[in-house]
């Protein structure tokens, strides 16, 4: 029986991750099936909340508010800070006002703020009645931050010290008040008026002795953040310092909050996704695609695909001032949408890179001439082969494979010539765009794919046609 055990247990461990959400999944729904409520909560009890989250989503309204209140009062709260905000308001929305009060007395109050963020404003309001007067004040005060800023996504539920504790007294504090607080690994040391002197972590009070001074162990070197610093700097900043926390401070440098490594997490997640979604084309938005309903989605792309397809009229009035020499060459015709279709390729690769770099910090807006010296000897670079590979291309495929008699030696030097100087134009929009646009306070991943493609779309025609009248005389 143990043998049988042990191997369960190493076959477990050696499935990947997918495979064990699967198995927890099917067995708590196996329990739910079979009624047996009472080995179901020991199971929900012993599982983490989010796994009990995605668990919750997969049922039935009633069936997840049935088993929802057979969840403790803490894990409780735990799960319901994992679900979407869809899941959330159904059950406040169905459970009693003392239900509600549990939920609210457990939940992080960074997680409470985003909650009323995101609700209508009649369950809002019974969450503002049920909760208490201190809660409401303290919400309301993390409300009046802007959207996006430090204060909006920090938390009031940290541990502080006093410079004149002793590592004793501090210990003794952490135990006292630290099973409500967000984190208790790093503790702040603050003033009698609440201004951040120092930090201390609890592996520098574990390795000291027990009637130290945390003055003389603190580390008085504080990296900080203000409230009305942008969320997306201060993820920045974890990532730059290693930090799991950081402490938030108002314009007299008095500790207000900190930030904890998870919300940062979600910072990044949206940051991205905003990005992602620009780039393409697309209006953000704060729901995930599969809760967006195909209104708000056409509303979202509508404006773009409006302005990408008014501004091609560009390139249909370029092609119609050079009828003459395409209809002197009708050859030139057929490369068109590979020219176009290389620049905005090319235009893409740098404005990509150039914003990553820009939102992670590697570069900044002063560095546009070594961001543009060094786009220059990369278009060049690909340019050069690029040319070289179509001139070859164009007499192996299209002229003895396919027979197109019309390609002539000149006439490949046109394309190969155009490819050249299409590449190194594209990459230098590319790179420059999102520079300048970060220069003036705009999102740098809106000079992304659709505008730039269009641009380089223009430029690559007439490019093209001054090569071939220099070229072809047409």
């Amino acid at each position: 029986m143990e043998d049988m055990e042990l191997f369960e247990e190493i076959n477990e461990e050696s499935m990947d991750y997918e495979t064990r959400q699967e198995q927890k999944l099917e067995e708590m729904h196996r329990l739910l099936n079979e009624k047996q409520l009472k080995a179901l909560r020991q199971h929900l009890e012993d599982s983490d909340a989010f796994d009990v989250s995605e668990f919750l989503t997969e049922l039935e309204p009633q069936q997840m508010i049935k088993v929802f209140r057979v969840l403790s009062k803490e894990h409780g709260a735990e799960v319901f800070a994992e679900l979407d905000v869809p899941e959330q308001e159904y059950i406040i929305n169905s459970v009693t006002d003392a239900e509600l009060g549990n939920i609210l007395e457990e939940l992080y109050l960074d997680d409470t703020v985003d909650l009323m963020e995101e609700l209508p404003a009649n369950v809002v309001a019974r969450v503002m009645r049920i909760s208490t007067p201190e809660t409401r004040k303290l919400i309301n005060q993390y409300l009046k931050y802007p959207e996006n800023s430090a204060g909006s996504i920090m938390t009031a539920e940290f541990i502080d010290l006093k410079k004149y504790m002793s590592v004793k007294e501090s210990f003794a504090r952490i135990k006292r008040i630290g099973a409500d607080k967000e984190t208790v690994y790093t503790c702040f040391v603050t003033s009698a008026d609440r201004k951040l002197e120092g930090v201390v972590t609890v592996k520098d009070l574990i390795m000291a002795n027990d009637f130290d001074i945390i003055e003389d162990i603190m580390n008085d070197v504080v990296i900080y953040a203000t409230t009305e610093d942008d969320q997306e700097d201060v993820s920045n900043m974890f990532s730059d310092y290693n930090l799991l926390t950081i402490p938030v401070v108002d314009t007299e440098r008095r500790l207000v909050g900190i930030v904890t490594v998870d919300d940062v997490m979600d910072v990044m997640e949206q940051e991205a996704t905003e990005d992602i979604e620009i780039m393409a084309g697309i209006t953000p938005s704060d729901k995930p695609y599969s809760r967006t309903p195909v209104t708000e989605i056409f509303k979202n792309r509508l404006p773009w695909l409006m302005l990408l397809m008014l501004s091609a009229t560009f390139t249909s009035m370029i092609l119609t001032s050079f009828e003459d020499a395409l209809a002197a060459q009708a050859a030139l015709i057929a490369f068109i949408p590979m020219l176009m279709g290389t620049g905005g390729n090319s235009g893409s690769q740098s404005s990509t890179a150039v914003i990553r770099s820009l939102s992670i910090g590697d570069t900044e807006p002063r560095d546009v001439l070594m961001v543009l010296w060094k786009e220059i000897r990369v278009s060049i670079l690909c340019g050069i082969c690029l040319a070289i590979v179509n001139f070859g291309k164009m007499f192996l495929l299209d002229k003895f494979i396919l027979g197109n008699n019309d390609i002539t030696v000149v006439i490949a030097l046109t394309v190969s010539a155009t490819v050249l100087f299409v590449v190194i134009f594209a990459k230098i929009v590319g790179c420059t765009l999102p520079m300048l646009a970060e220069r003036i306070g705009i999102d740098p991943a809106v000079m992304a794919s659709p505008l730039i493609t269009t641009l380089t779309d223009a430029v690559s025609l007439i490019i093209y046609f001054t090569i071939a009248r220099m070229l072809l005389g047409t």
